[in-house]
């Protein structure tokens, strides 16, 4: 073929590729943006600062009012996001390399089967990640910094835990430092302005997933300092379970002193309003990528979704701070979603998890989930307002606990095996805060079933109907047929992988129970999930 033949043909190409018909066919898979808050509640107010995103994502799209975590700490939701997998599955017990969090067996099982891999090597996907990923990430004995995930086009990844300045950032595997002048060190800016970068410079040729992950609302609480004097007389909600005893509840959650201190209760105040203030610039990262989107024409073919990796409580059973508890203060999470053919201004409360994430974006991408070995189901049905879509009616909820073999120097008095005992040692965490749930909610009954692994098997169980802030354990006077279609259930959850987490719950129609089953090799406890299962 002639030099001028094929000059013009690369011509012919070019213009097929610029032509209406040619950008059509570029532009028909919609591109996915995933902004990921970190310790962000919903049951206790934490959506209220977030007037812009709610007009610009809640507003034009759809709000889940049942949006659940299967584990109230960072790094084992954040795997659960990233796999689309339950604890049990991913291995991701807490938020130490030993128990599995960035560890280099996570690096070596987990990450190449994570979403975003699948979306860049199998769905041709360019991909986008930046802020916070797990806790133990950049950790020298899980190869610091210079590791970058497969699945990331590019990489501007927060080294260890949350920080708003004087942080390291990995930018494709190279250590970046920054300082604290605000105007170009304030973490959640420079997320901002990278994600900005991205949207500008980005191939027009191939769709895009973008993984926004925020510092907010973490401690340590701090503002951009025009946000510093917001919410001034805003205190923690005192609902029904504040500042009480935590009756009838595992020992951890009975070791709280009550009432709270004042001292206490001034300090949870003031890290409430904090929290609050750190979401403000949330809000306008958020403004800013929409208004982006909208600019570059993508905003009609992009999904938005918005969440956390867990909750957080403000003094509830009088436990000033924190997350990790199997309550819906700490299990319960935002969930927003606008997109391509979602209807504006809509609630759906249908139950889903975090392990939906994954499977939902890559069903919007176009893959086939049935390759995939995720637990969760994709929501794309729901977004789309699909008539008739069977759904599950229970999830499971999984924690190991965290504690330290000495005792804690400020407590001397507790002994070891607890730990985040502060303030006024109250402890958070402990070794046996170990625990499994059922969490149902189907059209007749919405219900908590939980047992502990320790000494006590202790159980709790709460009538959510009755008892919305789960002050009363019921496991004593519930009737003693559900108890062990609770007990078997859970224990098929804990053992579960894929489709088997899909079954049908204990008050759905499709439901068998075989009592026979409940003496197995089982027996009557829940399956233990460790460290030495890793």
């Amino acid at each position: 073929m002639s030099p001028a033949a094929v000059a013009r043909g690369l011509a012919l190409a070019a213009l097929l590729v610029l032509s209406p018909a040619g950008a059509a066919r570029q532009a028909r898979r919609p591109n996915v943006v995933l902004i990921l808050t970190d310790d962000q509640d919903v049951c206790l107010g934490g959506m209220t600062p977030l007037k812009k995103t709610n007009a610009l994502i809640a507003q034009m799209g759809i709000t889940f009012l049942n949006a659940y975590v299967p584990s109230a700490l960072c790094c084992p939701s954040r795997a659960s996001i990233l796999t689309g997998k339950y604890p049990h599955n991913h291995h991701v017990v807490n938020n130490t390399l030993e128990g599995n969090c960035s560890s280099k067996l996570w690096q070596k099982i987990q990450e190449p089967f994570t979403f975003p891999a699948l979306l860049k090597s199998m769905c041709g996907y360019q991909t986008f990640f930046a802020g916070k990923y797990l806790n133990e990430y950049g950790a020298e004995d899980a190869g610091g910094v210079g590791h970058v995930p497969p699945g990331w086009s590019f990489w501007y990844a927060l080294e260890k835990n949350s920080k708003y300045y004087n942080y390291t950032l990995s930018v494709n595997g190279k250590a970046r430092r920054h300082g604290e002048n605000y105007s170009v060190d304030y973490l959640t800016d420079v997320l901002a302005n990278m994600s900005l970068d991205f949207l500008e410079y980005k191939s027009n040729f191939e769709p895009f997933f973008m993984m926004i992950s925020t510092p907010a609302p973490h401690s340590p609480w701090t503002a951009a300092p025009q946000y510093t004097k917001s919410f001034q007389n805003v205190s923690a909600p005192r609902n029904s379970n504040f500042n009480i005893h935590g009756k009838n509840k595992h020992w951890l959650i009975r070791q709280a002193k009550t009432p709270m201190t004042n001292s206490s209760i001034q300090f949870l105040d003031d890290a409430y309003r904090k929290r609050w203030q750190t979401l403000l610039s949330v809000d306008d990262l958020i403004e800013k990528v929409v208004k982006k989107l909208e600019v570059n024409g993508e905003l009609d073919n992009t999904y938005i979704f918005y969440t956390s990796d867990n909750g957080y409580h403000t003094g509830q059973f009088s436990l000033p701070i924190d997350k990790r508890q199997l309550y819906e203060f700490d299990i319960k999470v935002p969930l927003l979603v606008r997109g391509p053919g979602i209807k504006p201004n809509q609630t759906n409360k249908m139950l889903v998890a975090n392990i939906d994430l994954g499977p939902t974006i890559l069903d919007i991408a176009g893959y086939d989930l049935n390759k995939t070995q995720m637990d969760g189901m994709s929501l794309l049905p729901l977004l789309r307002g699909d008539k008739n879509v069977t759904w599950r009616s229970d999830f499971l909820v999984e924690y190991q606990g965290e504690g330290y073999n000495g005792s804690d120097p400020t407590c001397p008095g507790l002994g070891p095996g607890v730990t985040h005992c502060f303030p006024d040692c109250v402890c958070e965490d402990s070794y046996n805060n170990t625990y499994a749930c059922v969490r149902t909610l189907s059209t007749s009954w919405d219900l908590q079933y939980c047992e502990f692994d320790d000494r006590e098997v202790f159980v709790e169980v709460y009538n959510l109907t009755a008892d919305p802030h789960q002050i009363n354990n019921i496991a004593k006077t519930i009737d003693q047929e559900i108890l062990e279609k609770m007990n078997y259930r859970l224990m098929m959850l804990q053992s579960c992988s894929g489709a088997t987490c899909r079954t049908p719950g204990v008050f759905d129609p499709g439901y068998r129970f075989d009592p026979r089953l409940m003496f197995s090799n089982h027996g009557v406890r829940a399956r233990r999930f460790s460290a030495q299962s890793l």
